[in-house]
């Protein structure tokens, strides 16, 4: 059986919020769908358009903006390229014309409301996360895919493996669990992050990987630096007004700065001490996902909804650790990655699967085992920051309310990027060899309790603080 590879381009993936498993997901179904009607010369053969959603991408749907992600998916427009500045105008134009352009070339008659059915009381077997897209064609036969939106911008069509997008290799170091990951490092005498390089490289050359780890970096401090910058409230009708930008200003007395590396230098030095370093780790959190609730450009990590934590703790390492050179922002990258993976082939960095453990939980362990590698910990020591990280995730449900990724998601970044600071300097300053509970421990458990936990407690805004909110808020 091939074993499932995963790159650290796959775990830190660029996009657009507020969800991946909603927004990012979809989005890249529509791209693979555009691809099967192009490689069947069946594009310009397209009459009609209908996409059906199922499950927690129906129920969830409007908020996470699954319905605009699969009209700009369908539209060609890449992810990772899209000017968000666009989105309203893009969108506003097929509303209102009721047409829609596929990749750019072929018009067809697409009004939104009819033609994106949310199927709120269907489920599909394979995962809560399905869509269906069914092209009608112009000799009355149909061309129709279903796509699963597994966690994390990753999508298996029925019917098929997952192959993530490095494709299947041979790697050196070929990685299940923690166990087999440790015994590579001990074998060797190499880090966690030397052994990640030494597979990124069997895909490809070490200057590509180095090239595309600080682009990874870029996005994620021009997301935090425009989120510090960005005032007002967050769409969706909740009215939460973003908390980012005041905070920035007030940490630094009222100064502004025109570009990243000003404001990192002015960060670093206007202030010290814990209540300065904890002011900044949180409003960092804050700012990516506020800027990711607004449908601005974020890297999953693992997932959007828990975009926050790993940029938060890699900024504070940056500016407060000695961290900010580009040798040491790659080691903190690889290592969170393969700690993200582990949690991927051994449970799920699904929402929708298993709760807000899957998601801020996931993070929290990458960001804490980024960390503690870079402070100058033993392969040992970061598997125990990753376990003890997401030890004290375990059950945490996901309820956000009106199915927007704002409340309570935002503030969970703050409190999952503060956990993986606490984590690493755990075990940091413990013998790992004396620990009780290994990561695949808690791995097997988190998996366990995804199993276990209630469905309305999955992503469906059907339990917890979805429905237990003010009356004020339920009438927004």
């Amino acid at each position: 059986m091939q074993r499932e590879q995963i790159s650290v381009f796959d775990m830190f993936k660029i996009g657009i919020g507020p969800s991946s498993s909603h927004t990012l997901g979809p989005w890249r179904a529509a791209r693979m769908f555009l691809d099967e009607l192009k490689a069947q010369k069946e594009l310009q053969k397209v009459r009609k358009l209908t996409v059906s959603l199922y499950g927690s991408l129906a129920k969830t749907g409007h908020g996470h903006g699954t319905d605009i992600a699969m009209m700009l998916g369908l539209s060609g427009y890449d992810p990772v390229t899209f000017a968000t500045s666009h989105l309203s105008k893009v969108i506003g134009e097929i509303q209102q014309k009721k047409i829609l352009t596929l990749d750019y070339t072929h018009s067809v008659d697409f009004d939104p409301e009819q033609g994106i059915v949310f199927l709120f009381k269907e489920s599909m077997p394979f995962h809560p996360n399905a869509l269906t897209i069914e092209a009608v064609l112009a000799d009355g036969k149909s061309h129709t895919s279903t796509y699963y939106s597994v966690g994390g911008g990753f999508v298996v069509k029925e019917g098929e493996d997952l192959q993530p997008v490095a494709g299947a290799m041979q790697l050196k170091y070929p990685i299940d669990d923690a166990k087999e990951l440790l015994g590579y490092t001990e074998n060797t005498g190499m880090s966690v992050s030397e052994i990640v390089m030494a597979n990124e490289k069997c895909w490809r050359e070490e200057r590509e990987v180095r090239e595309g780890l600080l682009k990874i970096y870029s996005v994620m401090r021009e997301c935090a630096f425009h989120g510090c910058h960005s005032g007002g409230q967050l769409p969706g009708g909740l009215n939460v007004t973003r908390r980012a930008a005041e905070l920035n200003k007030k940490l630094l007395h009222g100064t502004a700065y025109e570009n990243v590396e000003e404001w990192m230098q002015a960060i670093a030095h206007s202030g010290s001490g814990f209540q300065y370093t904890l002011d900044w780790v949180s409003c960092f959190a804050l700012a990516v996902n506020e800027e990711n609730a607004s449908f601005g450009r974020v890297v999953t990590a693992p997932t959007n909804g828990a975009a926050g934590v790993v940029p938060a703790v890699l900024l504070y390492y940056a500016l407060f650790c000695d961290g900010n050179e580009e040798d040491k922002i790659m080691r903190f990258l690889m290592t969170a990655s393969e700690i993200g993976c582990i949690f991927k082939k051994g449970a799920t960095i699904s929402a929708a699967m298993g709760g807000c453990q899957a998601e801020i939980g996931v993070s929290s362990a990458m960001a804490a085992g980024g960390l503690t590698e870079c402070l100058g910990g033993t392969p040992k020591q970061v598997m125990m920051a990753a376990e003890i990280a997401m030890e004290h995730h375990l059950g945490l449900t996901c309820d956000p309310i009106r199915g927007l990724v704002q409340i309570p998601c935002i503030e969970r970044n703050t409190m999952g990027a503060i956990k993986a600071i606490t984590a690493a300097q755990l075990a940091l300053h413990s013998d790992p060899n004396k620990a009780r509970i290994s990561l695949d421990d808690v791995v097997k458990t988190m998996w366990e309790t995804a199993l276990d936990m209630n469905t309305k407690y999955k992503e469906t805004a059907e339990g917890g603080l979805a429905i237990n909110i003010p009356l004020s808020l339920s009438e927004c």
